[in-house]
């Protein structure tokens, strides 16, 4: 099978704690780097989802990226804490259901209600018109997203993450290119890749300013139902554009508009040791393996 058979977007991935996840059409593999050294490798099938006619679908094939990232992401995030804490620390049962509804209610809460909360307090001050107040309200994202990325990058453990999530830019650019799968040689590769979650969080966010203008004025009330209704709407947008680009970034134009989305991936990587790209080509492998049913 042949590189440009197994060519991206079908393949995807994601840092997790002192690991790496690696997705493909049908199966997904981690690897992760236990507290005495050794990697560890786990995978599993994917489910029914993944294979079924909607994937190929235009915009809602965007919306298993999202289940995507809150189901699958979430369960290999919360496996890779769990080997580094041990027994006595396990996430499980009501605490990991109590910690998901949380932690996706403060997202919610953090990157969609609260800009457009303030951009309405600014627009009322300033008599702004309705499309300066959406414009407001994406730029106050943009810089919550940009300042929350920033501060918990100071973080030593969550460093760490970020160069994980280095090393699987790398592994992957590095199979794009045909590049022999060693330490050594992925190395060499650029921490941006263009269909990142950083860059889908910015095309998300610049797409959102289009589409809450186009509601027209709205109270306060129905701002905040709309800001939750319509994620799953700008979800299928931004995933429709990525994958546009990304299969189009031979045109100048599409490399100019793709600059921004790349430039903020500097802040969610980190250039990675030997031993956690390691990491990262154990998980790719361990995925192709399964994809192209070797033994």
């Amino acid at each position: 099978m042949s590189t440009k058979d197994l060519k991206m977007p079908s393949y995807g991935g994601q840092a997790l704690i002192e690991g790496v996840l690696m997705r493909g059409q049908k199966y997904a593999a981690a690897a992760f780097r236990r507290p005495d050294g050794e990697i560890e490798i786990h995978s599993e099938p994917l489910g029914n989802l993944y294979q079924s006619s909607v994937r190929k679908i235009p915009f809602l094939r965007g919306l298993i990226i999202l289940w995507d990232a809150l189901g699958l992401g979430t369960r290999f995030l919360t496996l890779s804490a769990n080997i580094q804490g041990g027994e006595d620390e396990k996430i499980e049962g009501k605490t990991l259901v109590l910690t998901l509804v949380v932690s996706i209610s403060l997202a919610i809460g953090l990157f969609f209600l609260l800009p457009a909360l303030i951009s309405r307090g600014v627009a009322y001050l300033t008599s702004s018109s309705h499309f300066a107040a959406n414009l407001i309200e994406g730029l106050v994202r943009l810089v919550i997203i940009i300042a929350y990325m920033w501060i918990i990058g100071l973080s030593k453990e969550i460093r760490a993450v970020f160069a994980y999530h280095g090393a699987e830019h790398k592994t992957i650019n590095a199979f794009e290119s045909g590049s022999p799968l060693i330490p050594s040689e992925v190395a060499k590769y650029s921490l941006e890749h263009p269909r990142c979650g950083t860059a889908f969080l910015f095309t998300l966010i610049v797409i959102s300013i289009l589409v809450f203008s186009l509601l027209g004025d709205l109270s306060i009330w129905m701002v905040i139902l709309s800001r939750i209704i319509l994620i799953p709407v700008l979800a299928m947008l931004a995933y429709e554009y990525i994958r546009f680009t990304a299969d189009h970034l031979d045109n100048r134009l599409i490399r100019w508009l793709s600059k921004p989305s790349l430039a903020l991936q500097r802040l969610t990587t980190r250039e990675p040791t030997e031993a956690q790209i390691e990491v990262a080509i154990a998980a790719f492998n361990e995925m192709t393996r399964l994809e192209t049913g070797q033994a």
